[in-house]
């Protein structure tokens, strides 16, 4: 696919909207920004476990993916989960869990590149929302 639809740019950049929005509120502080850094990293986490499942979606739909596909595909469900877990239950702040996430958001598109070998337009797409996302996310924790 070399040409994309506007709509998928359109919508994908749509998607970077509410981070944005959480980190506004991180940074304007008060009562809201506990909840902010909260929806902020479940929010990183919701879209980080939904490339882990494009993964395996990529993995069944093609014979000649990588072997270890379906390992990395459940990878980030697993990282988001333990980076909840610690502050939930107060052993840390959320900032370093939310620069962790973020970093893992902001790399993904090499996952995409080695599994996905001329993606084109599409591994573009990825990797400007996944830089997006990902430094959202990374700015977020350092607020914390």
């Amino acid at each position: 696919m070399q040409k994309l639809p506007a709509s998928s740019r359109i919508l994908g950049l749509a998607g970077l909207v509410p981070q944005a929005v959480f980190l506004l509120a991180v940074m304007r502080g008060g009562p809201g920004g506990w909840s902010a850094l909260a929806l902020g990293y479940a929010y990183a986490a919701l879209i980080f476990s939904f490339l882990g499942g494009t993964w395996w979606g990529i993995g069944l739909s093609r014979a000649d993916a990588p072997r270890w596909t379906f390992a990395v595909a459940v990878l980030p469900s697993l990282v988001a989960l333990a980076g909840w877990f610690p502050w939930t239950i107060g052993w840390t702040w959320p900032g370093p869990e939310l620069v962790v996430l973020g970093l893992c958001i902001a790399a993904s598109p090499l996952i995409d590149r080695a599994i996905s070998p001329g993606a084109g337009a599409w591994l573009k797409l990825r990797r400007a929302l996944s830089f997006g996302l990902g430094g959202l996310t990374v700015a977020i924790g350092l607020l914390a």
